[in-house]
């Protein structure tokens, strides 16, 4: 024998359970499965119902929406699945686990943005509320139009600047320095017709040499 068989031998068994705990194992397990079947049998009978609830409303052409009541999400999940597959809208308001519910439209009656919009913030709809909404939209239109329609008003100051200044600089000062457009050449800059050089070639070679010739006899030390 080696030694994983020793080993495995002299481990304790775990110990096997007694006729009355395997009873009451099997006993819950049964339980658990006759709640799931009667689950499943609970889920099918509220579909049917939906089913045929929105066959008959819908028959009716007059009947373009049909409000559900609040419920949980897996009872939610089958009145959309079935408006589907009718061919109908569905939609879910309201705060989940509070107030949610679905309303289911005929597809030739399907809600506009502005109802979904409303709904979901809780707000009411109704034909008022619509026409309200689209009377608001052809005013703000029109309004735009007429916005680009309108020339741009031509801005007028209220105050003359001359005017406004001519308490510090004087009258005749404002007025001679709005009038005056040509720049001051002793102003702040050196004109760029005093800084030509209008000497010719050979004037201003000459004139280098002999400036050279200066400054070496003035570094030549006397005897």
């Amino acid at each position: 024998m080696d030694l994983l068989g020793s080993i495995m031998n002299s481990m304790e068994k775990p110990p096997s359970l007694s006729e009355k705990e395997r009873q009451l194992i099997k006993k819950r397990k049964e339980e658990i499965e006759k709640r799931q079947t009667a689950e499943k049998e609970r889920l099918k009978r509220f579909k049917e119902r939906v089913e045929s609830k929105l066959a008959s409303h819908f028959k009716d052409p007059v009947n373009t929406m049909l409000k559900f009541e609040p419920m949980d999400q897996i009872y939610r999940s089958i009145v959309h699945e079935a408006a589907e597959s009718a061919g109908l809208l569905s939609y879910a308001f309201g705060t989940d686990g509070v107030d949610r519910y679905v309303r289911v439209y005929s597809k030739d009656n399907a809600p506009c943005e502005d109802e979904l919009a409303a709904r979901r913030r809780g707000d009411p709809w109704n034909e008022q509320v619509k026409q309200q909404l689209i009377e608001k939209r052809k005013m703000d239109k029109l309004e735009e139009v007429a916005a680009t329609k309108r020339k741009p008003e031509k801005f007028t100051p209220h105050s003359n600047y001359r005017d406004k200044y001519a308490h510090l600089i004087g009258q005749e000062a404002a007025l001679e320095a709005a009038k005056k457009t040509e720049t001051n050449k002793t102003y702040g800059f050196v004109p760029s017709e005093n800084k030509k050089d209008l000497r010719s070639i050979e004037q201003t070679m000459a004139d280098i040499r002999a400036k050279k010739r200066l400054k070496t006899s003035h570094e030549t030390p006397s005897e």
